[in-house]
């Protein structure tokens, strides 16, 4: 066991910065895992900050002043910021709680429309199965609007910290953009002279992660506002909470679009019938999301590396299931950053097994 140990440690940790970048690593996830609600404001100021540099750099290269650039793309920030709090927001929990008081009449007529199924499909449906699936539905909507009323309920206690949080949050996001070159060379000092191996993983994570997190909020603005306009030109109702989960299903590959789907399509049902409009309704969403997943995806993720299907969905299910949203969010961007470390990590060959053995004279 200790030779093996011994081995291990030879051919994967024998150089110091091996070391010291696994020992970042163990730092970093033990931090976000057991701080990160403390540190929420500063870790959402830094990603924001990220993705926002991005919009710095394009202003420089157009010739615009560092500060200016700045100064302009935190004034944008700050607009989105306030048009997201006391636009958005409120019309979205106005839908959720309209859609909440609907939710009876919604399944006493899906009560009505179920109850044909047995007579006009008998040998598919009995009585019995109709009532279990519908217990089944009751049960989970009583459960849903009692969660809805439990969130309001227990965010009343939080609402002043979530108010400094608003106040902390673009003041965080400013010196991050402002100071982001002093930062970094402070963080620089406490780690080797000589890290050809971090500059490597930092370059390519850098620049995937980069344009993975900046394409991907640019997606969920494009998806979810097209989404929006359609919907409420073919007076869908809901339209801000629909586009709010369309726009926010682009995040999960492979599973948000079809997850998604069920409620547009439910709602479309319910408060159009089986009609021309319920179908014209479902044609722009086919559209929206074939639109998006052929000429949206490949022009903004062009220049990041594709990941395989499984590795995606397991990095989904593993850090959403640590980190909750972000983690989703993040899922792609931190596996390719993972893929950076080990294609990066220097390994050695292993020992000879004459090391271990006394050479007799002969």
């Amino acid at each position: 066991m200790v030779r093996i140990l011994r081995g291990l440690v030879h051919k994967y940790f024998s150089d110091d910065e091996a070391v010291v970048l696994f020992l970042l690593l163990v730092v970093g996830t033990l931090s976000v895992i057991f701080f990160g609600k403390m540190l929420a404001p500063a870790i959402a100021g830094v990603i924001i900050a990220f993705i926002l540099q991005g919009l710095v750099a394009k202003l420089n290269a157009l010739g615009v002043p560092e500060l200016a650039s700045i100064i302009s793309v935190f004034v944008l920030f700050l607009g989105i910021l306030v048009g997201f709090l006391f636009g958005l927001l409120p019309l979205i929990w106005a839908q959720v709680a309209s859609l909440a008081r609907e939710t009876p009449r919604i399944f006493r007529e899906a009560q009505a429309y179920i109850e044909l199924l047995p007579q006009e499909y008998p040998n598919l449906f009995s009585i019995e199965q109709i009532n279990l699936v519908f217990n089944q539905l009751t049960s989970e909507a009583a459960n849903l609007t009692q969660w809805i009323v439990s969130i309001s309920l227990s965010s009343i206690p939080d609402l002043l910290a979530l108010l400094i949080y608003m106040v902390l949050l673009p003041i965080l996001v400013f010196f991050f953009l402002k100071d982001r070159v002093f930062l970094l060379k402070s963080l620089a000092r406490m780690l080797p002279r000589h890290r050809p191996m971090m500059n490597r993983v930092w370059s390519e994570a850098n620049q995937q992660c980069a344009n993975y997190v900046r394409g991907k909020a640019v997606e969920i603005l494009i998806v979810g506002g097209a989404t929006y306009f359609s919907f409420k030109l073919l007076g869908m109702p809901y339209a801000a909470l629909l586009s709010l989960l369309v726009g926010l299903s682009v995040v999960i590959p492979f599973i948000g679009a079809a997850v998604v789907t069920i409620p547009v399509a439910m709602i479309a049902l319910f408060a159009f019938g089986w009609g021309p409009q319920f179908i014209w309704v479902m044609i722009v969403y086919g559209i929206i999301q074939t639109l998006d997943g052929n000429v949206l995806v490949p022009l903004l993720f062009s220049e990041v590396n594709n990941l395989h299907p499984v590795v995606i969905i397991t990095a989904v299910l593993f850090f959403g299931g640590i980190w909750g949203l972000w983690g989703v969010f993040f899922a792609i961007p931190l596996a390719t950053m993972l893929k950076a470390v080990f294609s990066a990590w220097p390994v050695k060959p292993p020992e000879s097994p004459m090391s271990d053995e006394t050479s007799t004279p002969l």
